[in-house]
């Protein structure tokens, strides 16, 4: 694994350990170009955005966003050997970066708010408990006005928003993986690049 583009672009990431599921390049390269569409259009730039990455694994997400300029990435992640393989990669690439030592379907946000959310839960994890895990960000004020949500899932998985007070913008099958884009706070204009 590398990071993309940036100011770390080229550099390589230690992998997280046997029975994880780090998303590949081609998904991650489709996201950030979204993001960096959506970034442009919303934000004036990365320079404004407080990234969240739940079940962060080797920080991959997270730190992909630090290196293209994000203001600040919060990392949560509970396997103690995914973390060791995480606050390695921070300390490489970008030690601003936050790690956090958490469950992500139970940790009560005490950051942000956040611009852009990246939930990636195993996919044995029920699509309730994602929308649980959701609806915590919400409560818990985590998410920025409009702040936009992508959740990453198996493409045969339900829609993740809550029944409530989402927006659903759009999903992007790669094979057997999905990406579910929305937003806490409906707005009347999304711009998600819709050809990425």
């Amino acid at each position: 694994m590398r990071i993309i583009a940036g100011q770390a672009g080229g550099r390589r990431l230690a992998a997280p350990p046997a029975g994880t599921r780090p998303t590949t390049d081609r998904v991650r390269e489709a996201l950030f170009s979204s993001l960096d569409s959506h970034v442009r259009e919303e934000s004036g730039g990365w320079g404004e955005i407080e990234f969240l990455d739940l079940f962060a694994g080797s920080g991959a997400i997270g730190l992909e966003a630090m290196s293209r300029g994000a203001r600040g990435a919060t990392l949560v992640e509970r396997d103690r050997r995914c973390l060791e393989v995480l606050r390695r990669n921070v300390a490489e690439v970008d030690p601003r970066a936050r790690v956090v030592p958490a469950d992500a379907t139970t940790w009560r946000p005490d950051g942000g708010p956040f611009d852009i959310v990246y939930v990636d839960p195993p996919y044995a994890l029920s699509d309730d408990d994602v929308r649980g895990v959701l609806g915590l960000l919400a409560r818990h004020g985590a998410l920025d006005e409009g702040a936009l949500v992508v959740v990453e899932r198996s493409s045969r998985s339900e829609a993740p928003w809550p029944s409530e007070g989402w927006q659903h913008l759009r999903k992007r099958d790669y094979g057997d993986t999905a990406l579910w884009y929305g937003r806490a706070s409906p707005r009347v204009n999304p711009t998600v690049d819709e050809e990425a």
